[in-house]
């Protein structure tokens, strides 16, 4: 067990370190992907040890390398990483085991199998940020499940604890090393009682919890497959695009209340002037200034990225309804990402999305001027250009 512990300690300090000299890299949010996505699956060469409660006390080597105590076997899997930091596992291994009862691993063998929920914790991606180009991820995980005895002809319900490291090959393989520490009830094993001259402990220490149980030590070996799309899409921070535009969206509502105090200024010299019947009859005057707002999209897509974008659109589209102004929706994709006929195509379609929105805050289509300007990159960094920007004309 001490030897255990000093593996995922140093294990723990190597994620820190990797964490410590890792490059700065540009922070960002995912969005989340389809149920259909991020599916993966494993196979691996595994090699166990065992430990039996009913041996405790005695001098059998307690090594993980005695024949009597090991054994190969393989383990497969199917998950799915909901998040880049969390997942859910479910593993079948077996099926070559030891019930230790002696140093001779012949009469030790049995066979079994143990299939088991994980539920893992990518640490190079919640600690780092995600990054589908990185090659070491670092991810512990938690499991529990049922073991079966064939030998036996017996069950009993099993918890762990491990570490999985995975090593990118490309976006479709990568290489598992797995390590996993599996705590079973006395007759995982299959062997109930304690062997002559054994000594169960009778504390309730740590020490002694973990003795009196059957448990095992697995190092796997093997590779991932993902099914599927294996990565997570960019999502704009829209939070930090508000930041840096926010300039000019309190420049726009300081230009609309302007703009409806002149109405209603306009609005007392016509009720005045009506009063004195005067024969030229005044109009009212409205004059609206108007600084461009901004709707994001992901890398390569036509839909909104935040529908809280279509607020500051909405105030627009009144402005312009009260005084029957026209609209200027214009489309843009970043020059980085794709051929110009595309940005091209891309662009329009984005001016296109949010023409439609205004058309259902109530704009007529005839008042809406949509504008396509295919791929640029005047702003940075590059993410921020996927955008259509919507202006009073």
């Amino acid at each position: 067990m001490k030897k255990l512990l000093m593996v995922l300690a140093f294990a723990g300090v190597s994620a820190a370190s990797m964490a410590q000299n890792a490059d700065p890299t540009e922070k960002f949010s995912v969005s989340t992907n389809s149920f259909w996505s991020n599916w993966f699956v494993q196979a691996n060469v595994a090699g166990t040890a065992f430990w039996g409660n009913q041996e405790v006390g005695n001098n059998f080597s307690k090594s993980p390398l005695k024949g009597f105590r090991n054994n190969l076997g393989f383990s497969v899997a199917v998950g799915k990483w909901f998040t880049p930091g969390l997942g859910l596992r479910t593993k079948f291994n077996g099926a070559w085991g030891r019930t230790v009862v002696s140093e001779n691993k012949k009469t030790n063998a049995n066979k079994y199998w143990t299939l088991s929920e994980q539920v893992m914790f990518n640490l190079s991606n919640m600690l780092l940020g995600y990054n589908e180009s990185r090659v070491w991820d670092f991810i512990p995980y938690a499991s529990v499940g049922v073991n079966r005895n064939m030998s036996a002809n017996c069950y009993a319900p099993v918890a762990g604890i491990g570490i999985l490291n995975e090593f990118k090959i490309n976006n479709k393989w990568a290489v598992n090393l797995d390590v996993n520490y599996m705590l079973g009830t006395s007759d995982y094993d299959g062997f109930e009682g304690s062997l002559p001259g054994a000594k169960p402990y009778d504390s309730r220490s740590f020490k002694g919890l973990v003795a009196n149980h059957d448990r095992t030590l697995n190092v796997e070996v093997g590779l991932t497959y993902n099914l599927g799309k294996a990565t997570f899409n960019k999502t704009p921070d829209v939070e930090a695009i508000k930041a840096l535009s926010q300039g000019q969206i309190d420049a726009l509502n300081a230009q609309l209340a302007d703009a409806q105090s002149e109405n209603n200024r306009l609005k007392d010299m016509l009720a005045e002037q009506k009063q004195q019947q005067s024969v030229a009859p005044v109009s009212a005057v409205t004059k609206v200034v108007s600084a461009p707002v901004s709707v994001f999209f992901n890398i390569g897509k036509a839909k909104v990225a935040s529908k809280k974008d279509l607020q500051n659109v909405k105030a627009v589209a009144d402005a312009a309804k009260a005084n029957n102004a026209k609209i200027v929706v214009t489309g843009y994709a970043d020059s980085k990402t794709g051929s110009a006929a595309f940005n091209k195509n891309l662009s329009e379609k984005r001016a296109q999305t949010v023409a439609d929105a205004l058309v259902n805050m109530g704009i007529s289509r005839d008042n809406i001027e949509v504008v396509s300007a295919g791929g640029v990159n005047t702003l940075s960094p590059v993410s921020y250009n996927r955008r259509a920007t919507v202006e009073i004309k």
